[in-house]
């Protein structure tokens, strides 16, 4: 893998901080959904539990964005370090083309299948 040109990762940056915009939208969206579910509401007893299904979902969501907006906040911080774009695990350089999928990521394809192989 070649490592990355000046072009490239200020495509990178900006794709960077529109997901980290989206995704703090989305999660501001999400806040009233996780809300909790006011149990003395006179509503039925299968109302009550898909309101609770949809909180339990919604709060999962946010528990999602939040994570990945930490993993922005360090893909962001990586850039401004000059340590952006090198895998965490094998220490080589990440694709151009995997990084434009997934700007945030940590991890070359090769240690992420690993990774993943070893949690399933």
């Amino acid at each position: 893998m070649t490592e990355l040109d000046e072009q490239q990762l200020e495509e990178l940056r900006r794709n960077l901080e529109t997901l980290r915009s989206e995704l703090g939208a989305q999660r501001q969206r999400g806040e009233a959904n996780a809300a909790p579910v006011d149990v003395n509401l006179p509503i039925g007893r299968l109302t009550r539990m898909d309101a609770l299904q949809q909180q339990h979902m919604a709060r999962a969501s946010q528990e999602g964005h939040g994570l990945r907006l930490r993993e922005v906040a360090v893909a962001l911080a990586a850039i401004d370090s000059g340590d952006y774009g090198y895998c965490r695990q094998c220490g080589e350089a990440i694709g151009f083309p995997r990084l434009k999928a997934r700007p945030e990521t940590r991890y070359c394809i090769h240690c992420q299948d690993n990774i993943e192989s070893r949690g399933a």
